[in-house]
């Protein structure tokens, strides 16, 4: 028996919770398939997932092909919540990729394929609603070719397309052999010299390059009627590749989801990479490579799960134990650096609690929420008692406002959704505060040199002194400072693209008075060194001066030729540029740049100007430089090293007035 852990991926509305229902009924998990309509779905278990009918977190479900055990991963299909299916994709084995056959393929269809592409995920596709009014083949597949992928092979035809009793015909067309020919040398040979091209050729060569991610198959049928869906199980048995792994390797996993139990215990969801993890094990994880015991098991089977003493290479499985285990930790031996495949989310609110909602409270539940959702990014404002939080658009804002009442018995508003800029500096900026001289009051030298870097670099710092010029510890306290610093620049935005240097070093060593112990007011402490970095940071980047740079979206708009004269002053008043136009029969496309903080009002106005035809797709891009009105300033967090004197006032030791 192999294993094969695969997500099931769409854009909304696409039927992709209901073919994760259909495909369980299918292989005898359930003897009913559930209906989104109804609530009843096996996946969408939230229920604020079952009122709305949409798919907000990931879940698992195990079931069995023959000797296949598959792990199904359920993502949501909604552009606010990209950041779930970020984290499955890197656990993945294989994906189905959904289209609905009557809306075809729309822009998070887009997003989605280009990320497996990037990723190569062996992906299969299937068009449901075949049985739809209004459902299309030659249009979908010639849409898929031409928006996805042209290295697609329909894996068969359809009988009474648009009808209830449309029907999937498996089949490979000739024209397969064209596709398969591209991306295999030897199989091109054959071809051409009139050599073996059976049908059992021609499907080892679409099982290997599907595997490879070379080739797409196409499958076709409908979720609610149950059409197509069995070759498309046979399919996924058959070109999807087996997970790897050796079970008596080293242990390596990634923690995919965290969510809480009945009893508000840390619940990790991981996926194993290789090594066999047992109860009672204490295996390192994070960041930190903190140790942690696990001390429950559970891993996935026939439709639910059940406790094990152990979890092999390969499979899926769900942990209790150690308490600060977050999304993205490796356990075990790292295999590979997290990394974010989507966009970081550009839009925050400021969550405003309702009458009589205790704000500890509030703010125990939304450190909850961060640790489901690491992009959430909470911002807590101790002076004004006020917490911020990330989000990619409004829907997602309406969720965690959901989630709040339903889970927490919180009541929540929220302030007007507003943009997260950056600031990058503009050139090099330098400052530096010696040791026991004015008006420095900690026992601290520190020198820092603000360079602008390439855009993309992030933070960088580096060292101009003798690292053994004082305690390493002191160096670890000047680097962690900076980077803590670096999250509100002048304007209160992050700081980014740049390279922080240390200049100068210097501290007062342990010292003491005849029989007694150590004394803190002679001799440096970590805490001088943090003290004191923001204050020469600020004044670096205060001499470098920095620039706040906006998000901004690339758009494709498609939309009736003749709407164009009513669209484009409306583009052009939200600062919308087209940079390239082309028409496309009675259509007109697009393409150009629109700030972030317009997206959600040009999409509101679309159907308006376009006679409910246009279509939009946008993602972001890269930030742009604010050049027009007022710069805008995100009120900060910390104890604002930009006013020396309330800075020092807020400090705690060693102030001089």
């Amino acid at each position: 028996m192999h294993l094969l852990n695969l997500g099931i991926l769409a854009h909304v509305d696409a039927g992709k919770t209901s073919l994760t229902e259909r495909l369980l009924h299918s292989v005898g998990v359930i003897d009913e398939p559930g209906r989104v309509d109804d609530g009843n779905t096996r996946t969408d278990t939230l229920a604020l997932e079952r009122q709305r009918g949409i798919t907000i977190k990931s879940a698992v479900v195990s079931f069995a092909i023959d000797d296949v055990t598959v792990n199904l991963i359920d993502t949501p299909g909604h552009p606010d919540f990209i950041a779930e299916v970020e984290r499955v994709l890197g656990v993945l084995d294989g994906a189905v990729l959904v289209v609905s056959a009557v809306e075809g393929v729309q822009a998070q269809t887009r997003v989605l394929m280009r990320t497996l592409q990037r990723l190569r995920i062996p992906t299969l596709l299937f068009v449901n609603k075949i049985d739809r009014r209004g459902a299309r083949y030659d249009g979908v597949l010639r849409e898929i070719s031409e928006r996805l992928t042209p290295a697609v092979v329909p894996m068969g035809t359809v009988g009474g397309l648009g009808t209830p009793a449309a029907h999937f015909v498996p089949g490979l067309p000739e024209a397969a052999l064209d596709v398969l020919a591209d991306h295999d040398d030897e199989l091109l040979a054959a071809w051409m010299e009139g050599g073996d091209m059976s049908h059992g050729t021609l499907r080892a060569a679409l099982t290997a390059q599907t595997r490879k991610a070379l080739v797409h198959p196409v499958h076709f049928g409908s979720a609610i009627t149950g059409a197509g869906v069995n070759a498309l199980v046979a399919g996924i048995k058959e070109l999807l590749p087996p997970a790897d792994g050796d079970p008596d390797g080293p242990v390596s996993g990634t923690v995919f989801k965290v969510e809480r139990g009945p009893a508000g215990e840390k619940v990790a969801y991981v996926r194993m990479f290789s090594g066999t993890l047992r109860t009672r094990d204490r295996v390192p994880f994070g960041e930190a490579r903190t140790e942690g015991r696990i001390t429950a098991i559970s891993v996935f089977d026939h439709g639910t799960d059940v406790r094990a003493d152990a979890v092999p290479a390969g499979r899926i499985a769900r942990l209790w134990g150690p308490t600060d285990i977050r999304i993205g930790d490796a356990l075990g031996e790292p295999r590979k650096a997290y990394e974010h495949f989507f966009a970081p989310p550009t839009l925050e609110t400021v969550v405003v609690p309702g009458p009589g909602v205790d704000t500890r409270k509030l703010h125990l539940a939304l450190t909850q929420l961060a640790e489901q959702d690491p992009l959430i990014d909470l911002r807590h404002d101790e002076v004004r008692q006020e917490t911020s939080v990330s989000l990619y658009g409004e829907v997602q804002k309406e969720v965690v406002q959901a989630t709040l009442a339903e889970e927490f018995g919180l009541d929540v508003t929220f302030r007007e959704t507003t943009v997260i800029c950056v600031e990058r500096p503009c050139g090099p900026g330098a400052a530096v505060e010696f040791n026991k001289k004015d008006p420095n009051p900690f026992l601290a030298t520190v020198g820092l040199r603000v360079d602008p870097a390439p855009v993309g670099s992030g933070v960088q710092f580096g060292l101009e002194v003798e690292l053994g010029a004082m305690p390493y510890a002191f160096f670890k306290a000047v680097e962690d400072t900076v980077r803590e610093t670096l999250g509100q620049g002048l304007h209160g935005w992050q700081v980014t693209d740049c390279r922080v240097t240390m200049t100068h070093s210097g501290y007062s060593p342990r010292q003491s008075h005849a029989h007694q112990g150590f004394d803190k007011s002679m001799s440096s402490t970590g805490y001088d060194f943090r003290g004191l970095t923001p204050l020469v940071l600020i004044e670096a980047l205060r001499r470098a001066g920095t620039r706040v740079h906006e998000p901004m979206h690339r758009f494709r708009l498609e939309a009736p030729a003749d709407t164009l004269g009513a669209l484009l002053p409306v583009l052009a008043a939200l600062r919308a540029v087209p940079q390239t136009t082309r028409t496309q029969g009675a259509a007109c496309v697009l393409e150009g740049a629109v700030p972030a903080g317009r997206v959600h009002e040009l999409e509101q106005r679309l159907p308006g100007l376009t006679r409910g035809e246009g279509e939009w797709e946008s993602a972001f891009d890269h930030y742009a430089p604010i050049t027009y009105g007022t710069v805008p300033e995100r009120p900060r967090t910390d104890h604002n090293p930009l006013n020396r004197k309330e800075y020092l006032l807020n400090a705690t030791r060693r102030v001089t007035g």
